[in-house]
C-alpha cells in the first residue's frame, strides 16, 4: 500500500513537472509595450486592453512607452523579449511591414520575429488642417499647395509611420510639393499641427476628432475607401482623389514562438473583451472598427501587406531620414 502511495506521489510529481509553465499563466504582472509616445491613438487603445485584461486575466497589465526610431526601438525590446506571455507589444502595420522595407539597419524581422495575437480593430483616420488654412475640402487644400509650393508643411509620428505614409501617398497623387516633419508619436505631432507650426496631418479620428470639435483643427475628409459609419457627412480623400485608400489597424503582439494554446487563450480573451456589446459601442463611437480575427488570419494580412507595403515604399523612394 505504501508502495502503491509512494509510486502515485512520485508520479504527480513528475507529472507537475512536465506540465507547461504557462498552464497557470498569467501568474505574475504582464508588461504592455507601446513603441509610441504617450497620449497619440496607439497609447490610448494599449491602456484601454490592459485596463480590461488586468482585470478578466487577476494581473496587472502595465503599459510601458518605448517610443523612437519610428516604433522599432519598442519592436525590437518585444521581439527580443522570452515568449512567455509577459512582454506583449501594442503595435500598428508599419513596425512590422514598413519598415523592414525603409530600414537598412533592422534589428529584427517585422513578420518572422513576432507572434500575431489579436487584430484589435481598424481606425477611421481623418485628413485634417489647422484652421488658418484657408480652405474647406480636399481639392481648396490642393489648389492651395499647388499656388504656395514648399509652403506647407504635415506632421506625422515618425518616418514611415501610417501618418508619414498618408501624407506621401497624398502629396505623390495630387501632384503638389509638401514638407514632411516628423515626431515621436500622433500627440506631438497633433500639437504642432494646432499650433499652426505645420498645416496639415493625417491622424486616428479619435485623436482628431476632440480637436475638430472645439474648434483647434478643421476636418476636411477621411482616408478609406467608403465614408466612415461615425462621420457619413464626411468625404473621403477619395472622392477628389481616386485611389487613395489608406486604412489603419493595431494589433496585439509578442515574441516569436509563443506556445499556441497561450497565444490562442490571449487571442479569445482580447477578442471576447473588444466585442463585447458595450465596450464594442464605445469604440465605434470613436472610431474604431473591432476585430475578430485569429491568430492566423492576422498572420495572413501581416504577410499580405508586407509585400503591398515593400513595393510602395520603394516606388515613393521613402528612405529612414
Amino acid at each position: 500500500m505504501r508502495f502503491a502511495t509512494n509510486a502515485l506521489f512520485t508520479l504527480a510529481a513528475t507529472l507537475l513537472c512536465l506540465a507547461p509553465a504557462h498552464a497557470a499563466y498569467p501568474d505574475r504582472p504582464i508588461r504592455l509595450i507601446v513603441p509610441w509616445a504617450p497620449g497619440g491613438s496607439t497609447d490610448v487603445l494599449a491602456r484601454l486592453v490592459a485596463d480590461k485584461l488586468t482585470v478578466s486575466m487577476g494581473q496587472p497589465v502595465i503599459v510601458e512607452n518605448k517610443p523612437g526610431a519610428s516604433g522599432n526601438i519598442g519592436s525590437e525590446l518585444v521581439a527580443k523579449s522570452k515568449p512567455d506571455g509577459y512582454t506583449l507589444l501594442v503595435g500598428l502595420g508599419n513596425t512590422h511591414v514598413v519598415n523592414p522595407a525603409m530600414y537598412t539597419n533592422m534589428t529584427f524581422k517585422g513578420v518572422e520575429d513576432f507572434t500575431p495575437i489579436a487584430m484589435l480593430g481598424f481606425v477611421t483616420t481623418t485628413m485634417v488642417v489647422n484652421p488658418a488654412v484657408p480652405v474647406s475640402n480636399v481639392a481648396e487644400f490642393i489648389a492651395y499647395a499647388k499656388a504656395n509650393p514648399g509652403k506647407l508643411a504635415y506632421a506625422s509620428a515618425g518616418v514611415g509611420s501610417s501618418t508619414h505614409l498618408d501624407g506621401a501617398v497624398f502629396a505623390k497623387l495630387a501632384g503638389i510639393d509638401m514638407l514632411h516633419v516628423p515626431f515621436k508619436g500622433g500627440a506631438p505631432a497633433m500639437q504642432e499641427t494646432i499650433a499652426g507650426r505645420t498645416q496639415v496631418q493625417f491622424s486616428a479620428a479619435n485623436l482628431t476628432l476632440p480637436q475638430v470639435n472645439a474648434g483647434k483643427l478643421k476636418l476636411l475628409a477621411v482616408t478609406g475607401s467608403k465614408r466612415a459609419a461615425i462621420l457619413p457627412n464626411v468625404p473621403t480623400v477619395a472622392e477628389t482623389l481616386p485611389g487613395f485608400d489608406k486604412g489603419v489597424w493595431y494589433g496585439v503582439f509578442g515574441p516569436a514562438d509563443m506556445p499556441k494554446e497561450l497565444t490562442n487563450k490571449l487571442n479569445a480573451e482580447i477578442n471576447r473583451l473588444m466585442n463585447a456589446p458595450e465596450q464594442k459601442k464605445t469604440l465605434e463611437d470613436i472610431g474604431i472598427e473591432v476585430s475578430n480575427e485569429t491568430p492566423d488570419q492576422f498572420r495572413a494580412t501581416l504577410q499580405k501587406e508586407a509585400v503591398y507595403y515593400g513595393k510602395l515604399i520603394k516606388d515613393l523612394n521613402i528612405q529612414a531620414e
